[in-house]
C-alpha cells in the first residue's frame, strides 16, 4: 500500500479483471483489491453447494452426494465463440489457464413451443419455425446479410447507412415472428428499439452469430469448465506474471482527491496507495452511480435436461418479448455436470429478465414452465447501476451492472468503452489472433 501505481482496480468482477489484465499486459503497474475473500464479485461461482444456500439465506433442502462437485454461477453467461470476450481472452493469454466446451444448442420460443434457431439459408429452408413461403423469404434475407460487405457496393442492393432495420425487414417481406427471432435470438437485442436504427449494426451482429456458429457447429456459444468463476482467477494468474498485485479481503475506506479534482489514491486500513486512475464496480461508489432498472434471476437445479432441447447437456433459450406480451426478453441458460459445475446427472438452469412489474418472480413464469420439474430454486432481484459520468474528469472509471442477457456481448461493449476512456485509444482487435480454435478444450 505504500507504493505508487498507475492503476488501482476495486472489485474482482469479470469486467474489472479483464481491464486489469489488459492494462497489465500493456505495461501498466496495477494494484487489484477486493474487500471480499473470493474472486468474482457479484459474478462469482458458488462452491461447495452449501455456499449457495448460505448466499441466498435458505435452509438446504436438496441432498447432494458430493458438495464439492458444484460450481454455481450467480450470473451465468455464455461466450460468443467469435465474439469480443474470446478475442480479449486470447489477447491477454488467459486461455492458457482455462478450458471451454461448446454449448449444445441455441433455441427460440414461439407460440408456447421451443425451436432451434435457424441461422443460415439452409437451416431456414428446413426449419419448422416458419411456413413454406416464409422459409424462402428468410433464406434470401440470410443470404443478403451474409454476403453484405460495407466496402463492396455490389453487395449492398440498395441498402445504405440510413436504411433502418424495419425497412430492411420490409424489403424482404419478413413476418413478425421471423423479425422477432432474427432480432432477439441472432442479433441478440434485448428490446425493439433497434428496428428504427440503421440496419448495418444488426447485419454485423447476424454475421457474428453465424461466424461463431461455424466454429463448432452446435451453437455459437462457449462455456468454461468449472464455471465463470474461473475467468477472474485466470486474470489473477496473468496479473502476477506481468507484475500486478492482488489483495483479497482488503477493506476499502475511500479515495483521495487532488486539488484538480482527480483521484490520487485509495485508502485501506489507514494506508493510502497512490495512483492516477481508479477502476471499480458500482458497489464501491454508490454516490457516483444511478439505478436504471432491476434484474430478476432464478437459479434452478434439475435432474434432467430441459425438455424439447434434444436432451442437450447445455443450451440457451431466448423468449422474445413480443411472444409473451413484454417489453424485454426472457433468457434461459442451462449447463450441467458435463461442464464440471454440478454433480453427475444434474443440470443448472437459470431464467432471467429485466423487471417490469412489482411481482418480479412471476415475470419469469414463461421461462420456468419450459424447465420441467425443478428440484430446487434460488431467486434474486438485483439493481442495475450505471455511472453518472464517464470518469474523464475524476479519473474514477466505474463499470455498469450485469444485465439480464445470457451472453457476454453487452458486457464486452462496456469493457471496450471503459478501456477507451481510460487509455484514450480504441482497443485494436485487428492486432489480435484471428482464430479461436485453441480456446475449446
Amino acid at each position: 500500500m505504500n507504493e505508487e501505481y498507475d492503476v488501482i482496480v476495486l472489485g474482482t468482477g469479470l469486467k474489472e479483471c479483464v481491464l486489469s489484465g489488459l492494462l497489465s499486459v500493456a505495461g501498466k503497474k496495477v494494484l487489484h483489491m477486493d474487500r471480499n475473500s473470493y474472486y468474482g464479485g457479484e459474478s462469482t461461482s458458488m462452491t461447495p453447494l452449501a455456499e449457495l444456500y448460505k448466499h441466498f439465506k435458505q435452509d438446504p433442502s436438496f441432498a447432494s452426494k458430493s458438495e464439492k462437485d458444484w460450481n454455481v454461477d450467480l450470473i451465468p453467461k455464455f461466450l460468443m465463440a467469435n465474439g469480443q470476450l474470446v478475442k480479449l481472452l486470447i489477447h491477454s493469454e488467459v486461455t492458457r489457464y482455462l478450458e471451454f466446451k461448446s454449448v449444445e444448442g441455441s433455441f427460440v420460443f414461439k407460440g408456447g413451443k421451443v425451436y432451434k434457431v435457424p441461422s443460415t439459408d439452409k437451416e431456414a429452408l428446413s426449419s419448422s419455425l416458419m411456413g413454406i413461403f416464409e422459409k424462402r423469404r428468410c433464406a434470401n434475407f440470410f443470404k443478403f446479410c451474409y454476403g453484405y460487405n460495407p466496402d463492396d457496393p455490389k453487395t449492398h442492393k440498395g441498402v445504405t447507412e440510413k436504411t433502418t432495420m424495419k425497412e430492411l425487414f420490409d424489403m424482404h417481406n419478413l413476418d413478425k415472428t421471423t423479425q422477432d427471432f432474427t432480432g432477439h435470438a441472432l442479433a441478440l437485442y434485448r428490446e425493439d428499439s433497434y428496428l428504427e436504427k440503421s440496419c448495418i449494426e444488426t447485419i454485423r451482429r447476424i454475421q457474428l452469430y453465424t461466424q461463431s456458429l461455424e466454429r463448432y457447429g452446435k451453437s455459437p456459444y462457449l462455456y468454461p469448465l468449472y464455471g465463470l468463476g474461473e475467468l477472474p482467477q485466470g486474470f489473477a494468474r496473468l496479473s502476477a506474471i506481468y507484475g500486478g498485485t492482488y489483495m483479497l479481503n482488503k477493506p476499502f475506506e475511500g479515495v483521495t482527491m487532488g486539488e484538480n479534482g482527480q483521484v490520487t489514491g485509495v485508502t485501506s486500513e489507514g494506508e493510502t496507495a497512490k495512483c492516477g486512475v481508479v477502476i471499480g464496480d458500482p458497489s464501491y461508489f454508490p454516490d457516483k452511480v444511478k439505478e436504471v432498472g432491476k434484474v430478476v434471476r432464478c437459479i434452478c437445479i434439475l435432474n434432467h435436461p430441459i425438455p424439447n432441447t434434444n436432451d442437450g447437456l447445455s443450451c440457451q433459450i431466448i423468449i422474445p418479448q413480443n411472444q409473451v406480451g413484454r417489453t424485454c426478453d426472457i433468457y434461459v441458460s442451462c449447463v450441467s455436470y458435463s461442464h464440471n459445475v454440478a454433480e453427475k446427472g444434474f443440470y443448472i438452469a437459470t431464467v432471467s429478465t429485466t423487471v417490469e412489474t412489482d411481482n418480479p418472480e412471476k415475470e419469469l413464469e414463461p421461462g420456468l414452465k419450459l424447465l420441467g420439474p425443478i428440484s430446487e430454486k434460488f431467486v434474486s432481484v438485483s439493481s442495475l447501476f450505471e455511472p453518472i459520468d464517464d470518469g474523464s474528469e475524476s479519473k474514477i472509471f466505474i463499470s455498469s451492472s450485469f444485465d439480464a442477457t445470457t451472453h457476454f456481448e453487452t458486457t464486452c461493449d462496456d469493457i471496450v468503452s471503459m478501456y477507451k476512456r481510460i487509455t484514450g485509444t480504441d482497443f485494436d482487435f485487428s492486432k489480435m489472433k484471428s482464430t479461436v480454435d485453441s480456446v475449446e478444450g
